[in-house]
């Protein structure tokens, strides 16, 4: 098998946003993620402070500027989040592929955001406002390593066994 064809066990780090939270949908997101054979080894909910948000987007603010970062703060600090680490095969790709592209609008229906949101980076701008895209997932697997180490204590994960992992992996 070519080493790009190879398939390793990875975690990912997804945060439900606080739009996710307030419209009622974590479990219909996490159901999702559950049907996908990815499996839930941490989770915990936490309000994030300022000095935490800033830690988390660490990079947003020298990409994107000062407004972007402004906007995605207070958006996400208006209410708490949902932190999970997922593990599974490919477990970065598959999520990302599972909740759709950044802006909802461009999103594919069957994903999580284009299911379940629509608002556009035109919206955004407009209104001033965060894109409220109900989820965060790690990019790559540096970003998934730095984002895990940051949110959960080494303590705070699991190691156990599903009945689709006995069949799947």
């Amino acid at each position: 098998m070519a080493e790009d064809q190879v398939h390793t066990v990875e975690r990912t780090l997804v945060l439900l946003k606080p739009d996710a939270l307030v419209r009622g949908l974590a479990g219909k997101v996490i159901s999702r993620f559950e049907d996908a054979a990815l499996k839930i080894v941490g989770v915990k909910m936490k309000w994030m402070d300022e000095e935490f948000t800033r830690k988390h987007y660490f990079d947003l603010e020298e990409r994107l500027g000062s407004e972007v970062y402004n906007f995605t703060a207070t958006f996400m600090q208006q209410g708490p989040v949902v932190a999970l680490v997922l593990e599974g095969y490919d477990a970065i790709a598959t999520v990302r592929k599972l909740v759709g592209s950044t802006y909802p609008n461009q999103a594919p229906a069957g994903t999580v955001r284009g299911d379940f949101s629509h608002y556009s980076a035109a919206a955004s701008v407009a209104s001033g406002k965060a894109v409220a895209n109900l989820v965060h997932a790690s990019g790559n697997k540096e970003e998934a390593a730095q984002e895990i180490e940051l949110w959960f204590a080494k303590d705070e994960l699991s190691d156990y066994r599903t009945l689709a992992e006995i069949y799947t992996y």
